[in-house]
């Protein structure tokens, strides 16, 4: 990918000039009974006992992908943004580099991204949309989130209000809208976004095809290794019912076709495949 340094925390080739690097955009906590939702914790215990914060937190990573096509340059997900005051900052426990000074530390210049786009609009998935000072992060690019997830992140439904922060969203409201996606579509020649729903109103995934491979981000949908088992939602999707039904039907998929997955708050090891196991599937890491 020309202009990136060794600074990506990683990157493959999907053939046919389609290239995808990853680039952590910092980390955050987040309470790890929360994460885990209706799950009993004697069973998620064991899985995390190792990465559990004194305060019960998991650190989870702000993943996201640039993505290299002959057609243009997209980049997958903002993270946090830097808008956050100390406080905030503190509150949430946000470390590390937002999503501007680390794509320049990885020698990548935001102006020349011809394409955003967002799982959904969560502040640690859409807040790197607008810069320190409130105005576009990528003047250039169109930004691809579900016409209908926008519709819910500044709806007024109280429950749905309390997952996203509608000041900062406002902000980017109106040329947000106007890249907006109505339900799946090719967004560029080998990205597409599909409107799965589930952890939120209009969450999509986004799939990057190749000429030899295909890789898959599913957003919140497939936030950590142990998000593979379909039936394991966190409290905070605001739909879990749909989001157990369309990650059997979306895993199936990505376990049957070979699928490169990259999981949106791993850490440590958020590259790897999907794979079936028995009625349920696992994910594999392969980094």
């Amino acid at each position: 990918m020309p202009g990136l340094t060794p600074n990506v925390d990683w990157d493959t080739e999907l053939g046919g000039g389609v290239r995808v690097a990853l680039v952590q955009a910092g980390t955050f906590m987040s309470d790890a009974g929360t994460v885990f939702g209706p799950v009993p914790r004697t069973m998620w215990q064991r899985l995390v006992e190792a990465e559990l914060n004194p305060d019960q937190t998991l650190t989870q990573a702000l993943n996201c992908l640039l993505v290299d096509t002959p057609a243009g340059r997209v980049l997958v997900e903002t993270g946090i943004g830097e808008r956050y005051d100390d406080h905030h900052r503190q509150q949430r426990g946000v470390h590390g580099e937002p999503i501007l000074p680390a794509l320049r530390t990885a020698g990548f210049d935001p102006e020349t991204v011809d394409l955003v786009a967002l799982s959904h609009l969560h502040f640690d998935h859409a807040g790197g949309l607008v810069d320190a000072a409130g105005a576009r992060a990528f003047p250039r690019a169109r930004v691809v989130a579900q016409r209908t997830e926008w519709e819910f992140a500044l709806g007024s439904n109280p429950r749905l209000q309390a997952s996203y922060d509608q000041p900062e969203l406002r902000l980017a409201e109106a040329w947000g809208l106007e890249g907006a996606a109505e339900d799946t579509a090719e967004v560029m020649p080998g990205v597409s976004v599909v409107r799965t729903g589930g952890h939120s109103g209009g969450h999509q995934a986004i799939v990057v095809r190749g000429a030899v491979r295909t890789l898959g981000f599913f957003g919140d949908l497939c936030m950590r290794p142990w998000s593979a088992n379909p039936r394991w939602v966190p409290s905070f999707d605001d739909f879990p019912l749909t989001s157990v039904e369309v990650k059997a039907s979306l895993f199936a998929q990505a376990a049957d076709e070979a699928w490169t997955i990259v999981l949106s708050h791993e850490p440590l090891r958020p590259v790897g495949a999907i794979t079936r196991d028995r009625d349920r599937f696992r994910f594999e890491p392969s980094i």
